[in-house]
Formats: C-alpha cells, sequence, structure tokens
C-alpha cells in the first residue's frame, strides 16, 4: 500500500494485546538513542505513536523527559503503567496545548502518520534546532532462515515472500525517502539525512512465534490462517536448528528544525 497512513484499521489493531507487543517488540539499539539524544538542544521528547512505550523508556534511561502521543488507548494505557506520559490521539489531530519539545521521535510509527502533515505538526511544537528523527528496525535474517520462512508463506499465502525485500534496510529506507520529502515540503527543517545502526538478536523458536503475531496485518487473517502460519514458521525454525540470530539495521530519518516560523 503506497498510503499507508490510511489503512486505519491496521494501524490501529496492535493493541488488541498490548502485552505481548511490548514483550515481544525488538527494542532499539542503544548507539542510536545516544546519538538521537545527543544531537538534540534538551532533554524534552516527543514520542509519536509511542506504542507501550518501548522507545520512550529507553529515551528515559538517558535522562530524557518523554510525552507520548498514540492514537490507541490500550496501548498508551500500558505505556503509563511501564511509567510513560501517554495522551490518545492521532498525531494530526493532536493539541500540543503550547508545549515544546528537543526533539520528536517516532519509532516503527510514521508509516501510519501522514508524512507531510506529520512532518508540519512536529515543526509546530519542536523548539529551533531540536530535531525530528524517525526510525524503523529493518530485518536482515540469515539467508537460509529467510528461505525457510519464504517457503512458508508461499505454501500458505500462495505468494512469494522475502523478510529481506519487504522489510529489509532498503525496503525502509524507501520509507525513509518518503519521509524526508515531508519534511522538504514542511519547509521548516534542515537537510534531512538518513543514519543506519546495525545490530543483532537471538532467537528462540518460541520467541519468534511470539513475534510474529505483533506485525500488522497479522490480525486481519482467519484464525486457522493464523495457526497454520505459526506452525509453519515454528517448524521453518526448527528444520534451521531450533533457533537463529535475526540481523536488524535500525535506520533513521532525521532532520532539525531550523529556525524559521
Amino acid at each position: 500500500m503506497n498510503e499507508p497512513h490510511r489503512a486505519r484499521q491496521v494501524a490501529e489493531s496492535f493493541g488488541a494485546d498490548a502485552e505481548r507487543y511490548d514483550r515481544a517488540r525488538p527494542r532499539y539499539p542503544d548507539a542510536m538513542v545516544e546519538a538521537i539524544a545527543a544531537a538534540s538542544p534538551g532533554a524534552e521528547v516527543l514520542d509519536v505513536g509511542c506504542g507501550t512505550g518501548i522507545a520512550a523508556r529507553q529515551f528515559q534511561a538517558l535522562g530524557c523527559r518523554v510525552l507520548g502521543v498514540d492514537p490507541d488507548a490500550r496501548m498508551a494505557g500500558l505505556a503509563r503503567r511501564f511509567g510513560v506520559e501517554a495522551e490518545v490521539a492521532k498525531f494530526e489531530d493532536w493539541d500540543p496545548g503550547g508545549r515544546e519539545f528537543d526533539a520528536a521521535i517516532a519509532g516503527q510509527a510514521w508509516h501510519w502518520v501522514d508524512p507531510v502533515a506529520g512532518a508540519a505538526k512536529a515543526a509546530q511544537v519542536l523548539r529551533p534546532g531540536g530535531r525530528l528523527a524517525l526510525f524503523w528496525n529493518s530485518f536482515r535474517p540469515p539467508a537460509d532462515v529467510n528461505e525457510a520462512f519464504a517457503e512458508v508463506y508461499q505454501r500458505v499465502f500462495g505468494s512469494p515472500f522475502s523478510l529481506v525485500a519487504l522489510a529489509g534496510p532498503d525496503a525502509y529506507s524507501v520509507m525513509c525517502t518518503k519521509a524526508a520529502d515531508g519534511m522538504r515540503q514542511a519547509g521548516a527543517f534542515g537537510d534531512p539525512e538518513e543514519w543506519r545502526f546495525d545490530w543483532d538478536r537471538p532467537y528462540t523458536r518460541d520467541e519468534w512465534l511470539e513475534v510474529l503475531p505483533t506485525f500488522g496485518g497479522y490480525g486481519q487473517y482467519p484464525p486457522a490462517t493464523q495457526q497454520e502460519l505459526l506452525a509453519g514458521i515454528g517448524a521453518a525454525i526448527e528444520s534451521v536448528g531450533g533457533s537463529f540470530t535475526m540481523g536488524y539495521t535500525a535506520v533513521v530519518a532525521t532532520a532539525a528544525r531550523s529556525g524559521v516560523t
């Protein structure tokens, strides 16, 4: 879908199992969090599409003060339980109430936001020099794992699938380009940059089967299809030894707010 921010049913489906989402979804590399914080003029951070507060808690650990905004009350409610102040709103419609921030971040969420309206809204709440940083964890699976998963998706859905092609660094680089175009059209930012941070995380079979239901669109499958997919992926992981190490690349689109008002 060329405009995922219009797919509200998917965008607001993650809260159906918010605790699983928080438990299973990967965190972000410390080097990325530290780089964004270091490039921001202060410690006041707005987390757009904060979800359960995964990224927010990492920025809090660096001493930042974070306010989250999320359209799903279930996700925002869990973020609050974890100590993140969170308000419920679609970002484009959110009322900042005159508050200003040193950084606006979005982890695995900006593709659900209108890229131009979102950038313009971020510009309204960022102080001059404030940083807009939009980031995604992309996948770099081992070749044998990618091939084994592709065979399962071919069997279950009858269509080719590649985790690298659909959600690898180059796929998310396309999202970064779209986000950067939105920043340029907003007319309030310096030249956007793309940053990349590689990292790895080992998974057991059961750990990956926890991650799988948190992917966008999974909840739209019929229950029988969900079970067939989980069984197939579980067997695929067993076929490569019962565990694997997923390579990740955190891809960041970022720019500093200009001094123009």
